[in-house]
């Protein structure tokens, strides 16, 4: 664990805002005053009116960004929301529910109500913000929900359910394809954790399905993300049980998937996120040991397979996990993540100042 904080630099202490760094570098230099690379690292809200949060998604729409989360009592609490808060001149707003999982008014007056799960917001380039998420008793039992947004998130169209067995982008954000097309990595955990995808060309109002492409036994895998390795070759990579990030490509655009095997990354069963930049490399956020959810990192790769360190978000004891990543139209990475499920926090990283490195050894559960 020594080895991980001298070789990258820096660390992020637990404390709101607060930042550590080690006594030096990796390269035994004073460390630098904020680590290469960071524009910012603030917490989305201070207070809110849920004591629990958890599977952050982030979107840039045309009037600024956009950042959703679920918040109640605690996970599975039928109390459970979807929680959002927007960006305004540099300030995000106080977070306000925009989803739950309300289904009926009981006889005696109560609602019967089930929690909300992982939502994911995408901008396409041309209609409304788009914000899908899962309600249900459970993972094995959710069904995929859809609301859209006309005024960068303000307000939200009456949600409505995705067809049978369309779940949605189950974690991550969905991607636009050459045709217009946009193709929503998901998964499902009723029949074995398992891999597929979903294709809309009408903003979720029809759906073609893919897959599952892995039978749950190998590997049982759930929340991919898809990488862009020029012309028809896509990668999704993403969460298994198998201690490992998982590694899945397609030729054909996401039409059909070859076999999934184990990337060098470690996993510790938790959720990652992945983008391909505009300059081609490819950035991961994930969790860098196979127990625990801590520590919180960065790597970049230039071809998806070959990774190298970049930074560390976060390595104090906790968790610090389900990470959403885009790239705005300035250039820079924004990611969101769990910090304790207390908060939703919210980092800027400017590209060209990483120092990268080897990957490190494997952390330890803290």
């Amino acid at each position: 664990m020594k080895r991980w904080l001298f070789i990258l630099g820096f660390a992020w202490a637990s404390a709101a805002g607060a930042q550590s760094v080690p006594s030096q570098s990796w390269d035994g230099s004073p460390p630098p005053a904020k680590p290469p690379g960071l524009v910012k690292s603030e917490f989305i809200f201070e207070t809110a009116p849920f004591p629990q949060c958890h599977a952050s998604t982030i979107a840039e729409t045309r009037r600024g960004l956009v950042a959703a989360w679920f918040g109640g009592t605690r996970e599975k609490n039928t109390d459970v929301g979807i929680w959002l808060s927007r960006q305004r001149s540099g300030r995000w707003t106080a977070p306000v529910e925009v989803a739950n999982g309300v289904q009926h008014q009981q006889a005696d007056g109560t609602a019967h109500r089930h929690p909300c799960w992982n939502p994911v917001l995408f901008q396409p380039r041309n209609g409304p913000l788009l914000l899908f998420y899962k309600v249900g008793p459970n993972p094995g039992a959710w069904w995929g929900m859809l609301t859209t947004s006309r005024d960068g998130g303000a307000s939200w169209s009456t949600p409505r359910r995705l067809p049978e067995h369309i779940d949605g982008p189950v974690k991550n954000k969905p991607v636009p394809l050459p045709n217009g097309d946009l193709l929503c990595p998901s998964s499902t955990e009723y029949d074995g954790w398992r891999v597929h995808f979903e294709i809309t060309r009408d903003w979720g109002r029809t759906w073609t399905r893919i897959g599952p492409v892995n039978d749950g036994r190998e590997f049982g895998a759930i929340q991919p993300s898809v990488l862009f390795l020029g012309g028809d070759r896509l990668l999704a990579l993403g969460r298994t049980r198998q201690g490992k990030v998982f590694q899945i490509a397609s030729d054909d655009l996401g039409r059909t998937w070859g076999g999934m095997t184990a990337t060098i990354l470690p996993n510790p069963n938790s959720g990652t996120d992945a983008v391909t930049l505009r300059d081609g490399r490819h950035l991961l956020v994930y969790n860098h040991t196979t127990k625990g959810r801590t520590p919180l990192n960065v790597a970049v790769s230039a071809d998806g397979r070959d990774w190298r360190a970049a930074l560390v978000l976060e390595n104090e004891p906790g968790e610090y996990s389900y990470p959403a990543v885009i790239q705005s139209r300035d250039g820079r990475v924004h990611i969101t993540y769990t910090w304790q499920r207390r908060r939703i926090k919210h980092v800027v990283l400017e590209l060209g100042k990483f120092a990268l490195h080897p990957l490190p050894a494997v952390a330890e559960a803290r």
